[in-house]
């Protein structure tokens, strides 16, 4: 009895042991293998990996704002205060983005777009107002685009941080299937950059050089209400002109279709007179 007593004892230990070695092996389990560098997944613009750089909430001292202005100007002669806009924009370190006058020379109207250094908005618009007789219509308009900038800064330097890792991931590609996925991610990549760069410039540009849209139109002097000699001697010349230019299109008509109309205006002189010939007779 005490023997099959001590055989059932070294049984139930045994299983005891093997319990326990089993679940310390379960809890020691070997890492999983790393994966192949050479195998890399296709870059979709969500997989870049983040690096240390900027923080998220990150601002810079110096905030993006761009600046946009309207007026319109009545001024004595468009023409004139076209070309002083122009010269004032180029004073001030600024250029003029484009310029337009249309109308006749009673009513004409003109439109110039300039950009000046945003430092000086202010004065740019005051030196406008003294430019004009009275000004009908002013309006301004402030962006801050500081976030987007930061945000786009931050963006960069993952996108130019991810350019780097698939430049060495490049040089390990053993195979050519390998080669092929890495370049075409990085190719993902370098688009991203140049057109986060594109942006970032755009964003530069338009805070550092505010725009001013001016439309320009005369004024209308007190000493031409009513009737004018003068006036009427300009339009009497006018339409002098105009009916010598009718004559002169009129003569090189005749003259161009003269193979056409003679041989019919002889026809016509020759049966007009043999019909009166006969009538006589």
């Amino acid at each position: 009895m005490k023997k099959l007593c001590r055989v059932s004892m070294l049984i139930l230990l045994s299983l005891i042991l093997v319990l326990i070695t089993g679940c310390a092996a379960r809890e020691v389990a070997p890492p999983a293998p790393s994966p192949s560098p050479g195998i890399v997944k296709e870059y979709t613009g969500r997989d870049r990996p983040q690096v240390a750089g900027g923080k998220p909430g990150e601002v810079d001292a110096d905030r993006k704002i761009v600046r946009r202005g309207y007026m319109t100007l009545e001024v004595e002669d468009v023409s004139q205060a076209m070309s002083a806009i122009a010269a004032l924009a180029t004073e001030l370190g600024g250029y003029v983005v484009s310029s337009h006058k249309r109308g006749n020379e009673d009513v004409p109207h003109g439109r110039i777009s300039i950009r000046v250094p945003a430092d000086r908005f202010g004065e740019v618009l005051d030196r406008l107002r003294k430019l004009a007789v009275s000004v009908p219509d002013e309006s301004t308009k402030s962006q801050d685009v500081t976030e987007e900038y930061t945000d786009l800064k931050a963006q960069l330097r993952n996108l130019e941080a991810t350019e780097a890792q698939y430049l060495e991931l490049l040089k390990k590609a053993e195979t050519v299937e390998d080669t092929l996925k890495v370049y075409q991610a990085l190719s993902g990549v370098r688009g991203e950059i140049e057109r986060v760069k594109g942006r970032i410039q755009y964003l530069e540009r338009t805070s550092d050089m505010a725009l001013i849209e001016i439309n320009l139109q005369r004024t209308k002097p007190l000493g031409q209400t009513g009737w004018s000699a003068l006036k009427t001697l300009e339009s009497a010349v006018r339409g002098l002109a105009t009916l010598g230019r009718v004559l002169a299109d009129m003569a090189i008509w005749l003259v161009v279709f003269c193979p056409v109309w003679i041989p019919v205006a002889v026809v016509v002189i020759f049966l007009w007179r043999r019909r009166r010939a006969r009538a006589s007779s």
